[in-house]
């Protein structure tokens, strides 16, 4: 019997580990990285181990400290959850020898399905159907599109769709480098691409009387081919579809004699249904509470129950409702899904009333996040920060259910896809089922700026801002907000915001607040809450106003949430930078500089890459010109803001030609 586990992972999915665990009556063990310490996961285990350093490759990838941990914890069985060494026959096969249980498949079944060349042969002999494997050199014009993917990963890492053929050497070198940052293999694959696939997958449990199936996925919803909806059932699968793709998912389990959860994952034909074998997951996926809303089974119960020898917990046999989880990252949709960091301020979702847990709660919503407000989201890895699912008993239902949540979550310090979220779940092509892994690039799903609504958040900023300086007064304290010499000269407070700068002009005194542009009044004013009246409908905002007015005011309003920085008055000639500057769009560290001072270079020509959250960034000239400086090298880290480069705009000499002619 387990009477330990150490839980060989971070955040998210380490918590959802701990929390079965717990409720069985199991001690945990977390292992964490220094940038990790002060994350929920580590605080929630009974003990916890230090991996010294912060990047993947000198902690969580670490397979020997991770089993010192263990000896040193006293734990005596490992869940490696999803990620890093979870798919890694060496570190399961160390485990097991080590005297430890480990709560997955065999090392032999994770080795047959973990390099994707020889899965894929497997499945042939099996009988699953499956795309041709093509050569990176032997593709043709005629082959296109095709996608390269990396042998020995997932996640959307080391995948790169090319639809030129000039493009595909390049894309391949990529997709090599970031698989062999993230997966420590550098082996990539070319096959078919499907410009309207779906991805549909599923769920499986291996035990010794044989393979259950509970259901499958549509996990079809994603951006650089990394997941962002996924739900379950799939909707729209005919019966003979659903009911081929279960026996597939079997045979495939079965070819390897599987134990424990894994998933496999299919590409389908969305017009026709026919569909391929992608690869098998040997481990839990990431989408897995959907499947254990519908079928009410403890997926991670299940899995310890298989390491322990015993029955499996009874689930449903046929998946009651609906059930949709979205992946809430930080991330900017505006400026291509740029990774965001920093610290989260406020993170809070009403009505998430139960988390990791199979139970749905009385609103039907739960949420699994990896951090907490108060807590930093750093640049080693994933930017994922929680998963929000509805269960319902219809999909309309829990759609509805979800957007609603997502717009009355407050989340503050760091950009997230929230917005996005909401306007996928509402969207009607959506609700129809209409889906494909070209649905988010089909259409811009970054809605038009409402310059009403930003508008009416920098009023409400600039009169918390006000209250607020009030407040922090020590002299003068009976003197009117805004008082001055000259009443017909209103005071100006000047935010930034993305989408350009806004000023808010008002007047205080002894009668209240007025605001140039604000067809009524404001009613009631507090640093925290500011209640505007306009054409006779009142709206209330909630505020967080930065100590000293400096920094950013985040501000929750019926119609969302905005923020906004303060512009100082004076800005310090230090914090100035160069024209042609290229600064760092997020913390990171420099994987390549691809030019020397001194280089010509066209606009959109790559100047440099940035590997931040595991993803590759190209930095590019904003304009054609000179590399006037190259301010870092390969294998330095940098701040967001720094600045990487200068490149100097060339001098247009037609110009000067034209007016001596």
């Amino acid at each position: 019997m387990i009477r330990s586990v150490l839980v060989a992972n971070r955040g998210e999915i380490a918590r959802r580990v701990m929390a079965t665990c717990r409720r069985l009556g199991i001690e945990t063990v977390a292992v964490h990285s220094d940038a990790d310490a002060d994350l929920p996961f580590v605080a929630e285990a009974d003990r916890a181990v230090r991996l010294p350093g912060s990047t993947p490759a000198e902690t969580y990838l670490r397979a020997d400290l991770v089993l010192q941990a263990a000896r040193a914890s006293g734990a005596d069985a490992v869940h490696p959850g999803y990620g890093f060494l979870s798919e890694n026959a060496d570190f399961a096969r160390a485990v097991v020898e080590a005297g430890l249980t480990w709560i997955g498949p065999s090392p032999a079944s994770i080795e047959a399905m973990g390099d994707k060349i020889r899965a894929k042969e497997l499945m042939l002999d099996a009988g699953v159907p499956q795309l041709d494997r093509l050569e990176p050199t032997a593709v043709t014009a005629a082959d296109l599109p095709v996608i390269v993917k990396a042998s020995a990963g997932g996640g959307g890492r080391g995948m790169r769709v090319v639809r030129e053929l000039d493009d595909l050497e390049a894309a391949v070198k990529l997709a090599a480098d970031e698989a062999a940052s993230a997966f420590g293999d550098p082996t990539v694959f070319v096959e078919r691409f499907f410009e309207r696939g779906r991805h549909v997958e599923v769920q499986v449990v291996g035990t010794p009387e044989g393979v259950v199936v509970l259901g499958e996925r549509d996990c079809s919803l994603q951006r650089r081919h990394q997941k962002v909806v996924e739900e379950a059932p799939a909707p729209g699968l005919r019966e003979e579809t659903w009911r081929a793709l279960h026996e597939a998912a079997r045979r495939a389990a079965d070819a390897i004699d599987y134990r424990g959860a894994g998933t496999v994952e299919f590409l389908m034909d969305a017009a026709s249904q026919e569909f391929f074998f992608l690869e098998m997951n040997t481990r839990l996926q990431v989408e897995h509470p959907v499947t254990e809303q519908v079928f009410g089974i403890d997926l991670v119960e299940a899995q310890i129950a298989v390491a322990e020898g015993l029955p499996l917990p009874d689930p449903r046999r046929e998946p009651q409702g609906h059930a949709i989880e979205v992946r809430l990252y930080a991330e900017d949709p505006a400026a291509d899904y740029q990774p965001q960091s920093g610290l989260l301020t406020a993170f809070d979702v009403p009505g998430a009333d139960v988390a990791f847990t199979v139970d749905p709660g009385p609103s039907g919503l739960r949420l699994d996040a990896g951090f907490a407000a108060g807590t930093e989201v750093g640049t080693h890895y994933d930017a994922m920060l929680a998963k929000v699912i509805a269960w319902a008993p219809t999909r309309r239902q829990a759609a509805r259910s979800l957007a609603g949540a997502l717009r009355r979550a407050r989340i503050h310090g760091v950009r997230t896809n929230r917005d996005q979220l909401v306007a996928l779940l509402e969207d009607e092509a959506f609700l129809r089922g209409d889906v494909s892994t070209a649905f988010l690039g089909e259409r811009d799903w970054v809605a038009p700026v409402d310059d009403d609504r930003v508008g009416r958040a920098a009023m409400a900023a600039a009169i918390g801002l006000a209250e607020a300086a009030r407040a922090e007064r020590v002299v003068q304290t009976r003197i009117p907000v805004a008082w001055r010499n000259v009443p017909s000269q209103p005071q100006l407070t000047w935010f930034e915001h993305p989408d350009g700068d806004l000023a808010v002009a008002w007047w205080g005194g002894r009668d209240g607040y007025r605001i140039e542009g604000l067809d009524g009044a404001v009613v009631a004013a507090a640093p925290d809450e500011v209640t505007l009246e306009s054409g006779g409908v009142r709206a209330t905002y909630r505020l967080v106003v930065p100590p000293g007015g400096a920094g950013t005011v985040e501000v929750d309003g019926p119609d969302g949430h905005v923020a906004l920085d303060v512009i100082p008055r004076f800005i310090d000639p230090a914090d100035a930078v160069a024209s042609g500057s290229l600064l760092a769009p997020m913390p990171g560290t420099v994987v390549r500089v691809a030019v020397e001072a001194g280089a010509t270079v066209a606009a959109g020509d790559t100047v440099l890459v940035l590997e931040a959250m595991k993803m590759q960034h190209a930095v590019a000239a904003p304009h054609d010109g000179v590399v006037a400086e190259v301010g870092v090298a390969a294998g330095q880290q940098v701040a967001a803001g720094d600045v990487l480069a200068v490149v100097e705009p060339v001098e247009d000499s037609t110009a000067d030609e034209g007016v001596q002619a």
